[in-house]
């Protein structure tokens, strides 16, 4: 970490203004203070007489069936319930996550019945999906929690159908103190997260605002049946335009006029900083997404730790040497090639008879033995430089996207009160919503990341 000389005089003004940033918070929670009182005493009443904390719908798919055995291990005195279209497979879904499971509800809700959703959502305070592509599955459940002010959390990488959802929902979900949380899996938790907590140890220690945060993945894993159904539906409904826009998740007032500068990067490049070459990350165009809109919603509540003129990128890892160079420009190549074949509905349908079907994905062992890591690094408005880590073990598209999403849940369901409360509801982010109070749950679930406010372990990195 390198300091400016000038760091240590900033950190009044940044008290001060961490100060009025509160107080402001304060403020227009006590100029709506009846409204809110309100929300909170009939969310305090459907909580009370909702059958269950979390229901998990889709789950008897690939991740649902990850996300039931990770709430049978980890999810102790809870209420909560597996949901889906067929009682057989929930049925045995159940029975094999073993005693953990064993008192949990059974719920039967196809995604087409408008009232079997509408009854799931009113008998939960919480909702976890996993049925994906959620463009095609999702729109009815979604609808049904915004209507009983039912918190939900998914798994979808599809940012054309979330920029939908901000349109239909995010007043209504904001007004009535709603969390509606997409994105809440691998992409796009390490990218959300890990920026989100970069800027504000900046801002915290340093008392700068943060002008630039870069990261860098390294990976090994799998993809699921769902997860390449979701991608090719992105070409099947002819949304490539609207999946390229870098803004496409940002409020239309705070789009920057530079949006050249953040366009996706098409080419590898050796970077000073990570001390080696990097290149694009076939997530970025989801995670980028993301973290601006993060950004945005903070800046609109008065948030100091972001500068003017913010930008947000992120690379894969590729190495030292002119070898990795090579291997850059082949993925470049690659992926180039890849997504003009796909735009052929042929070769569409051609892919979907190779890949694994919904509800298939990588082996036992083959999950185990992945693992990710996300290294960032914030710039501040002096040059200050603060980096950052989200790191874990397991297949990042399934074994961690599980714990993102279980963890993300079970955060809305025991620690609501704990939760960022500038933005109470709305179709938000996984930083916006459930900020650090996620990040201490992913560590205590196993997961390495850096820094966290108040955790010595973390505090010097």
């Amino acid at each position: 970490m390198k300091a400016t000389p000038s760091a240590a005089s900033a950190a009044a003004p940044a008290a001060a203004s961490a100060a009025a940033f509160a107080t402001a918070s304060s403020a227009a929670a006590s100029a709506a203070k009846s409204p809110r009182a309100a929300r909170r005493t009939r969310a305090s009443a459907a909580g009370a007489a909702r059958d269950f904390d979390v229901v998990i719908y889709g789950a008897s798919g690939f991740v649902g069936r990850q996300a039931v055995a990770h709430f049978a291990a980890h999810a102790d005195g809870l209420r909560w319930a597996l949901a889906g279209r067929s009682p057989a497979r929930l049925e045995a879904v159940r029975e094999a996550c073993g005693a953990g499971a064993a008192t949990a509800g059974l719920i039967v809700a196809d995604a087409d019945d408008t009232a079997a959703l509408a009854a799931l959502a009113a008998r939960t305070r919480v909702v976890l999906s996993t049925a994906g592509p959620f463009a095609r599955y999702g729109d009815a459940l979604v609808d049904a929690c915004v209507a009983h002010g039912t918190h939900y959390v998914d798994i979808t990488g599809e940012t054309p159908w979330v920029r939908r959802l901000i349109d239909r929902h995010h007043a209504r979900a904001a007004a009535d103190g709603t969390r509606i949380v997409p994105c809440c899996g691998f992409d796009s938790v390490p990218s959300d997260l890990g920026t989100f907590l970069v800027a504000q140890a900046l801002w915290r220690d340093h008392g700068e605002a943060c002008i630039e945060v870069k990261a860098r993945f390294a990976l090994r894993g799998g993809v699921n049946g769902g997860t390449l159904a979701s991608a090719l539906g992105v070409f099947d409904a002819d949304e490539q335009d609207a999946f390229d826009d870098p803004f496409l998740l940002t409020p239309s007032d705070q789009v920057p006029a530079d949006v050249l500068r953040h366009l996706d990067p098409r080419l590898p490049r050796r970077d000073a900083d990570f001390g080696g070459w990097i290149g694009p990350f076939f997530m970025g165009p989801v995670n980028t997404r993301i973290v601006r809109r993060s950004v945005a919603l903070l800046t609109a509540c008065g948030d100091p730790a972001y500068g003017r003129g913010f930008a947000y990128q992120e690379w894969l890892k590729l190495g030292r040497g002119p070898v990795a160079a090579a291997a850059g420009g082949a993925m470049t190549i690659g992926a180039g090639m890849a997504r003009v074949a796909l735009a052929a509905p042929s070769l569409r349908a051609l892919a979907r008879r190779l890949m694994p079907a919904p509800g298939e994905g990588p082996s036992e062992r083959s999950m185990d033995r992945g693992s990710f890591r996300c290294e960032l690094i914030a710039r501040g408005e002096r040059g200050t430089v603060v980096r950052g880590l989200v790191a874990g073990r397991g297949d990042p598209g399934n074994r961690a996207t599980t714990v993102f999403v279980c963890e993300a849940a079970l955060a809305l369901a025991l620690q609501d009160e704990s939760l960022p409360q500038a933005l109470p509801g709305g179709v938000l982010t996984p930083a916006t919503a459930l900020g650090a109070v996620l990040a201490r749950r992913l560590v205590a679930s196993g997961m390495e990341i850096r820094p966290i406010a108040g955790d010595v372990r973390t505090s010097a990195y």
